[in-house]
């Protein structure tokens, strides 16, 4: 498969089907979430190939509580497992690692562990990987405009003011690029309560294929899907048109002009 012309700079995953997997295979729940780790692997390779700047990963949701007790403990425990044996490895890649989501009820070991492995990784400048553990939209949201009530509380802020670039810095992702491309696997189209402000002008792209499945093959598929897509944030096709012609004559003529100089350099020493 040939390679994406256009690139996305943020790309946001909910990776769904693990369960699913391991039924079909006849295996435990948790046989297709330790599966889904390798999958992540993947992922996180390709997007450092492919220059791809940032990748959300919705791991954890805060509804996921509901589940048994049993799988809840388990995918806490492959959660500090996964940190534990792949902090380094991302870190030897130039990968800065960050953690979103409501920590408090994680254990303490876990909640270090997650310190521990951010602190590592922070300095890094390669691709930013965004873990969603205890994450939901709707949560980033109000601690986010719990913020800004505060300050209009303490006469910092007047009500009249508050407009979205107000609200956006106390959001979780607030100092990255918002998702270009949002991908959902296992069939399911949803968005399932993730990233509910950041996604408002994402390219979404829903597959059926099991997350533990999601290779190389399936990733470059979606990654096409988003080359082949105009984004109009509202605008007019014709519009976007004229800004893409207008950016490509600038490009030519910036050529141009340097080879021009190049030229006259050349001429003048001769």
């Amino acid at each position: 498969m040939s390679v994406p012309t256009k690139i996305p700079r943020h790309v946001a995953i909910i990776m769904d089907g693990n369960g699913r997997w391991a039924m079909h295979r006849s295996l435990p729940r948790i046989a297709g979430h330790r599966a889904g780790v390798d999958a992540v692997r993947r992922v996180v390779r390709i997007c450092g190939e492919r220059g791809i700047k940032a990748l959300t990963l919705f791991a954890f949701s805060s509804e996921n509580w509901q589940r048994p007790h049993e799988e809840v403990g388990l995918l806490m425990n492959l959660f500090m497992s996964a940190l534990e044996q792949e902090a380094k490895k991302l870190h030897q890649n130039n990968v800065r690692l960050r953690v979103i989501g409501d920590r408090t009820p994680f254990s303490v070991e876990l909640q270090r562990t997650i310190e521990q492995s951010e602190r590592m990784t922070c300095n890094n400048t390669g691709l930013t990987l965004v873990i969603a553990a205890n994450y939901g939209g709707r949560w980033d949201l109000s601690q986010a405009i719990r913020v800004v009530a505060h300050r209009v509380a303490e006469g910092r802020l007047r009500p009249d003011d508050i407009a979205p670039g107000v609200i956006r810095p106390h959001l979780c992702l607030h100092d990255l690029p918002e998702p270009d491309l949002f991908i959902r696997t296992s069939g399911e189209k949803r968005i399932s309560n993730f990233l509910l402000w950041q996604i408002a002008y994402t390219e979404l792209y829903f597959t059926d294929i099991l997350w533990p499945d999601f290779d190389r093959e399936a990733f470059e598929t979606a990654l096409h899907s988003y080359a082949s897509r105009q984004r109009r944030f509202g605008q007019t096709g014709e519009q976007i048109s004229c800004i893409q012609n207008s950016k490509e004559k600038q490009s030519v003529g910036r050529q141009i002009s340097e080879r021009q100089i190049i030229e006259r350099r050349i001429y003048s020493t001769g």
